[in-house]
């Protein structure tokens, strides 16, 4: 089911567990919100022991989103994404 892009205002949160910088999310958005790049350190240091390994066995990539702004909640990112690590929520 997709999100409904006339209801509230949605932005994408990505889940920095799940995400393995595969950068699906980056190809399919045509509102270029997204960006796959080295997972900040803060953000790294968040993640729980076997998220951390994960990230490492990734190359520490993961997706941001700096143009979160231009998002309209096609919802695109959150289907194609295969690690499931991206949602939608209200602002």
């Amino acid at each position: 089911m997709e999100p409904d892009c006339k209801g509230s205002p949605l932005r994408p949160v990505v889940d920095r567990a799940r995400c393995e910088g595969k950068a699906d999310c980056v190809r399919v958005c045509p509102y270029d919100v997204f960006v796959v790049r080295r997972i900040d350190d803060a953000d790294y240091a968040a993640l729980g022991a076997l998220a951390r390994f994960k990230s490492l066995v990734h190359g520490r990539k993961t997706a941001y989103t700096p143009n979160e702004a231009a998002c309209q909640a096609c919802g695109l990112c959150v289907r194609e994404c295969p690690e499931q690590a991206i949602r939608l929520v209200k602002v």
